[in-house]
């Protein structure tokens, strides 16, 4: 029995040296039986029992006699094998334990099979993450650590964008093969004590531990959305996804983990609503808001079905020559129960949906349509439209524009023109760049960056997108007059495009005034409320037969001003708008006074364009002298006419407009009588 049992067996004496063994024993060990007589059993410590493992085996031996359990033994050439073992004493007649006998049994192959059957039970075969199985077992530790350390515990829901086209078209295999290289990325994007859990399919969740505020969230996902938007080659072909991820956060979010999920889920779904590749945090009062956006989203959807919209037209012009060179379609919707509803009203509540791209393109064709029936009677004017960037990065762009025109072949494509906005130019420039060269070069429109200034990157804008216009923004404008920091801001703008080689319109003109600011510094094109206010396309044929262009701005065409003249001029102007503005506000009354001009002579417009024409020596020293002395006693009455108006006295402080009208007037002899009035 000895010899042919299955089981290793080997004898030791009392001092743990071995006498004997069986061929079993050395089938097992890869021990020779001369190899191992005189050993001690511990030749086949493997390392992964400790030594208290040891000390309690045998306690209990030598309390009982045996022990039987399990452990790890290590081969002659190293393999660690798992072996069952059951060790007995011997003794004599007289009970004096003389041996001990160890029989043992090689388990690793039953080993392994619990620890595969172990894996399929908690793991997903196919990326070896976690199941939901053991994510719902990790989460049950995270709440108790929640709770321990009052932190915060996120449960996140990922989603893959525009997975199933890889499915499709390259086989399960690839897809396969992409789902386990994404698992690599998003384990090397968490910490060690985050968990990641393949739900199924294309499907993830995360569970983000000791988090102390949502920005810590944001930047784990904000680096694992870059990650997995990295380029995969996989069989040599390149493949491009990104992520929707959804965010709810515990215990501001108390639930079970079916809840949160669920939730997370919600939030996933929201980021795929709102244009993917992007993260949505769960929250009551934002998903209520996230319904009622979605009902305004589905109601613009149904004006755009029932032919709500209509494009107003609001002309451009030449301010030297006096032509109206173009117009800029803007939408108008017409509800049935509200009336018109202007854009910034319901265009932002589209913003990145598939919608936006939709309206998008009923605007394009809708101008193309009135510049087919202007054709018609013999008016041949530029419009320009506006474009979102998301809009133009949509990859059906070029082939519904290149649809439009087969549709208005009649239309010179050459009277179309677009407009995007720089604050939403702020993302893939080389896209967009690409797309508007295509525009250019394939229908020979003109590009314009609206709003310019607005941004954040706008000499990057220039540098980078070859655009033909610029628009310098009507805020910029509207206060240039008052404003200093408006009016180096467009005489910024103006410099850089002449740098770059740009033409150049300003919006937001509404008086004669800021037309002549503008002529001065350069400017010749403008639109705006002075010109005249957006209006319906049947309106316009008469407007621009009824049109008299503004006489001094044909004036200034004809008038050579020198540059001293110019930088009088616009002194002039800018006294002009300073007097008009106070006098304006003292004839108000309190409630209806708006923004005062600078009280203050040190800081106000007009005190920084006097120290130039002093530096410049663009007056005769006594000129000089006398015009600062007024311009000083100017601010002096108003500061005192302005105090009395907010004490209350307002007839003393509308009375004393006349004198404060004397002072002004004894400024502009000294302008050389180049004052815009």
């Amino acid at each position: 029995m000895f010899s042919d049992i299955q089981e290793s067996v080997s004898i030791t004496d009392t001092n743990g040296s071995i006498i004997d063994v069986n061929t079993a024993y050395c089938d097992t060990t890869g021990y020779s039986r001369e190899e191992v007589i005189g050993q001690n059993p511990r030749i086949l410590k493997s390392g992964k029992q400790p030594q208290e493992f040891y000390t309690a085996m045998w306690q209990q031996i030598n309390e009982l006699g045996y022990w039987r359990g399990e452990l790890w033994n290590r081969t002659k050439d190293g393999d660690i094998y798992a072996c069952l073992l059951s060790i007995t004493s011997l003794t004599n007649e007289h009970g004096v334990v003389t041996h001990f006998i160890g029989v043992s049994t090689d388990v690793t192959k039953s080993k392994q099979q619990e620890e595969k059957l172990d894996l399929m039970a908690h793991y997903d075969v196919l990326t070896g993450l976690p199941n939901r199985a053991l994510f719902i077992d990790r989460f049950n530790q995270a709440i108790a650590h929640s709770k321990r350390s009052e932190t915060q515990l996120a449960v996140c829901f990922l989603d893959l964008d525009k997975f199933k086209p890889v499915n499709d078209l390259y086989g399960h295999d690839v897809g396969d093969q992409l789902l386990i290289e994404v698992s690599k990325r998003i384990q090397s994007s968490l910490r060690e004590e985050d968990t990641v859990s393949r739900q199924g399919g294309d499907e993830f969740a995360l569970l983000l531990s000791d988090i102390t505020s949502i920005n810590q969230v944001e930047q784990t996902l904000e680096r694992l959305h870059y990650s997995l938007s990295q380029p995969y080659l996989i069989n040599g072909n390149v493949h491009n996804i990104t992520l929707s991820t959804g965010i709810t956060l515990y215990p501001t979010d108390n639930g079970d983990i079916d809840t949160l999920l669920r939730h997370a889920d919600n939030a996933m779904y929201q980021a795929k609503q709102t244009g993917r590749n992007r993260f949505h945090l769960f929250s009551i009062e934002k998903d209520k808001e996230i319904s009622q956006k979605n009902h305004r989203i589905d109601e613009i959807n149904q004006a755009l079905l029932k032919d709500e919209f209509e494009l107003y037209y609001q002309p451009k012009v030449n301010m030297l020559t006096g032509e109206v060179f173009g117009v800029e379609a803007l939408i108008r919707w017409h509800h049935p129960d509200k009336g018109i509803i202007p854009p910034l009203n319901f265009l932002p509540v589209i913003e990145g949906t598939e919608l936006e791209v939709k309206v998008g393109n009923w605007v394009i064709e809708s101008a193309l349509n009135q510049l087919a029936e202007w054709d018609k009677i013999g008016l041949a004017i530029e419009v320009s439209v506006n474009i979102a960037s998301e809009h133009m990065l949509s990859s059906n762009f070029l082939t519904d524009v290149r649809s439009a025109f087969a549709k208005y072949s009649e239309v010179n494509s050459q009277l179309l023109q677009l407009e995007i906005l720089e604050s939403s130019a702020l993302g893939d420039l080389n896209a967009i760049s690409d797309i508007i060269k295509s525009c250019q070069k394939e229908f020979g429109i003109k590009i314009a960056l609206d709003d310019f200034g607005t941004g954040y990157s706008s000499l990057t804008h220039l540098r980078n997108l070859p655009v033909d216009i610029i628009k310098i923004d009507q805020s910029f404008v509207r206060d240039m007059l008052d404003d200093p920091s408006d009016f180096a801001i467009i005489d910024g703008v103006l410099g850089l495009s002449d740098t770059f080689n740009r033409e150049i319109i300003a919006e937001g003109v509404e008086s004669t005034n800021h037309g002549l600011l503008l002529l001065l510094m350069g400017c010749v094109e403008a639109q705006g409320y002075g010109i005249a206010k957006p209006m319906p396309a049947g309106d316009f044929p008469l407007w621009l037969t009824n049109y008299e262009p503004e006489q001094l701005w044909l004036q200034f065409a004809c008038t050579q001003l020198s540059p001293k003249e110019k930088k009088l001029q616009l002194f002039a102007l800018i006294i002009e708008q300073w007097q008009s503005t106070f006098t304006k506000n003292i004839l108000s009354s309190l409630e209806d006074s708006e923004r005062w001009p600078i009280m203050n002579s040190d800081h106000c417009f007009c005190t920084e364009q006097l120290n130039r024409i002093k530096q410049e020596k663009l007056l005769a020293p006594e000129d000089f002298t006398v015009l600062a002395k007024n311009h000083e006693l100017m601010h002096v009455n108003a500061q005192q006419l302005y105090q009395q108006y907010i004490d209350g006295d307002i007839d003393n402080a509308r009375n004393g407009l006349a004198e404060f009208q004397t002072i002004v007037n004894r400024i502009k002899p000294l302008l050389n009588n180049i004052s815009a009035t």
